[in-house]
């Protein structure tokens, strides 16, 4: 992978990041990528989990902050910045 890509990774989107890290795994699984390349692709990988990472923790703290109605169902979510 180039380091054109690299950047791309902090727009990509949880789903196309988690794509793309489950093909490097594959291809790493194989064993017939040559070493400087595995290593290359190792790095890129962890760029990938840990935008991953940060976006499901995002997540998490959205749907934390989503208030329930006083009959049990959801009445609306509070944005993250208001605190």
């Amino acid at each position: 992978m180039n380091d054109d890509k690299s950047d791309a990774i902090e727009t990509m989107s949880f789903e196309t990041a988690l794509a793309e890290l489950e093909k490097i795994v594959t291809d790493l699984e194989r064993g017939e990528v040559p070493l400087e390349r595995s290593v290359a692709l190792y790095e890129r990988g962890e760029k990938l989990k840990k935008r991953c990472e940060t976006l499901l923790s995002q997540a998490e703290e959205r749907v934390e902050k989503i208030r329930a109605g006083s009959d049990g169902n959801a009445a609306g979510a509070v944005p993250l910045d208001a605190e």
